[in-house]
């Protein structure tokens, strides 16, 4: 192998290394979306993959999918949530904010 041919195997090499350390866009916007939701939501919820929410009658977002599916909280997230209870505000996000949440939300569902 001539030192040229060499040269640009290792080029392509630490290339594609450098691409799998990169995190992929649901990745990014999953940690976009742990972020809102450590910000807006977890004073009363679980948001991670472990624990128990602060509050025992809210439940943990790791468990949403079993209630129905995650999909079906993109209209309410982008509206305004509303909740049956007078002391959860309404909170708001925007359409790139709802894809993190969503995407966040699918990545800890327990099967």
């Amino acid at each position: 192998m001539t030192l040229a041919r060499w040269f640009a195997r290792c080029i392509v090499a630490v290339a594609l290394a450098g691409a799998a350390a990169q995190p992929s866009h649901a990745q990014a916007d999953a940690k976009q979306g742990v972020t809102l939701l450590m910000r807006d939501c977890s004073r009363c919820h679980a948001v991670g993959m472990t624990g128990n929410s602060p509050r025992a009658d809210a439940p943990a977002f790791r468990n949403l999918g079993a209630r129905y599916p995650i999909e079906s909280l993109e209209e309410a997230l982008g509206e305004g949530l509303m909740s049956g209870h007078p002391d959860m505000p309404e909170i708001r996000y925007d359409a790139d904010e709802v894809g993190a949440i969503i995407d966040y939300l699918n990545a800890i569902q327990k099967p």
